[in-house]
């Protein structure tokens, strides 16, 4: 059968045979434009290939900053950039904004809503979205944070629940209104909830006149025995004294058993009055495991073997959040943004090995560290044998997210921005976009 394009309503529609993509050069289709993705698209920028990145967003985000922007501290174009634009140079690489919808692994083709796309090497980078373990329906009270229609709604939630206390009357009301829950003491959950404190005791303690945003309530509310679990447990302690500071409620082993317009419930009965519930608590992967009819974890995540393949599946790789993988040791590798990256990087070049006719090692994660940030000149920071905390901690995770946030504009407007709220305890971006958020 000869390949063929077919014009339907608008859409052109690539229908490559076999025999066609012997002629062209190798396709390989990049699904996601994250962190594990871009790295993948980048690293193959000269290779004799035809590269095609597939989003449903037409921008990069720097998913490490987004809490800042949740709680005023940075704008959404602050940590963002198009995706074409990073690409722009790349005369092989092309940028398409659409949804997948299957993987035709048979016909080796990507089914979007407007095309379908044929691949010679598929790398699956589409990550992961926050999952209430089969409470769906607590959504609509305690929004997750994963991208930034997520941060701008929970930026006009928090800033809502302020303008709401200064009007209102009612003494129960009002503090319905300055409770602020955070379920889940990882990194993002550690992060609101010291950035909600110093927002309310710091930044904004003088910009009211009937209400005393001192008194602001915020709780971390941890089924686990301890926040931060992925650190050692004396950095655990230190993270919590350091909030404690900042005037944090910690809640340890207790998980959230009901969630609803007026607050949450604990598993212990306790029921705490709240407008304004955050969730970060847990992930789910994306549904790339169905598309390619691949075993996946609890999680959604697809299994892979050491080298990022499916079962079956050697013209596929499966990187970053989407995947579950272990390391040299039997460990899971993380998901953080500098594993996805070594994912991305490592795909393209075994995509290259393969085209040399050369086998590749398997993959090997190496660990450079977990940082998380408390608050104004607090943090910790994990380097195996190395553990830092508070100032020199801060200093670390700072100058890390200016080097790895892409666009030099970019991390030089953080950087002044970060400067400025340094000296003069200010946020810019407080600003409610959407009145109906609260």
């Amino acid at each position: 059968m000869v390949g063929k394009r077919v014009q339907s309503a608008s859409v052109l529609v690539d229908i490559a045979t076999g025999a066609d993509r012997a002629k062209e050069r190798p396709r390989v289709v990049i699904l996601g434009a994250g962190f594990g993705g871009l790295n993948a698209a980048m690293t193959l920028r000269r290779a004799p290939v035809e590269v095609t990145v597939i989003d449903r967003r037409n921008y990069h985000l720097f998913q490490p900053l987004l809490y800042q922007v949740a709680t005023a501290g940075l704008s959404p174009a602050q940590i963002a950039m198009p995706t074409r634009r990073i690409l722009s140079r790349q005369s092989n690489a092309t940028v398409l904004m659409d949804n997948v919808e299957t993987v035709d692994t048979a016909a080796r083709c990507v089914v979007t809503g407007n095309r379908s796309i044929a691949y010679d090497y598929l790398i699956i980078a589409t990550g992961a979205r926050h999952t209430y373990f089969g409470n769906d329906a607590w959504a609509d009270h305690a929004p997750g944070l994963k991208t930034i229609a997520d941060a701008t709604a929970i930026r006009a939630r928090i800033l809502s629940a302020f303008e709401q206390a200064e009007v209102i009357d009612d003494p129960a009301s009002r503090k319905r209104l300055l409770t602020f829950v955070v379920v889940g003491g990882g990194p993002t959950g550690v992060e609101l909830a010291g950035a909600i404190a110093e927002l309310a005791r710091k930044t904004i303690i003088g910009d009211f006149r009937r209400i005393d945003a001192s008194y602001t309530r915020v709780m971390l509310v941890e089924a686990g025995e301890r926040i931060l679990p992925a650190m050692p447990p004396c950095l655990s302690a230190k993270a919590c004294h350091q909030l404690s500071a900042l005037g944090v409620e910690i809640v340890f082993g207790n998980a959230v058993a009901a969630c609803d317009e007026h607050g949450v419930e604990l598993a212990d009965g306790t029921q705490i009055a709240s407008a304004c519930v955050l969730w970060a608590a847990g992930v789910m992967a994306s549904n790339a495991a169905k598309w390619i009819g691949s075993p996946a974890d609890r999680t959604g995540r697809v299994k892979v073997n050491e080298c990022l393949h499916p079962p079956g599946h050697d013209e596929i790789f499966v990187i970053g959040d989407t995947a579950s993988v272990v390391d040299a040791a039997g460990h899971p590798v993380p998901g953080v943004a500098p594993a996805a990256k070594q994912m991305g990087r490592y795909a393209a070049r075994a995509i290259l090995n393969h085209m040399a006719g050369q086998s590749s090692a398997p993959f090997r994660y190496r660990d450079y560290g977990n940082l998380a940030t408390i608050g104004r000149k607090t943090a910790v920071a994990d380097f195996g044998k190395a553990r830092l905390s508070g100032y020199p901690a801060w200093l670390l995770w700072n100058f890390a997210h200016l080097w790895f946030l892409v666009g030099f504009r970019n991390r030089l407007v953080v950087f002044l921005d970060w400067a400025v709220a340094y000296v003069r305890n200010d946020r810019a971006a407080r600003l409610i976009t959407d009145r109906n958020e609260c």
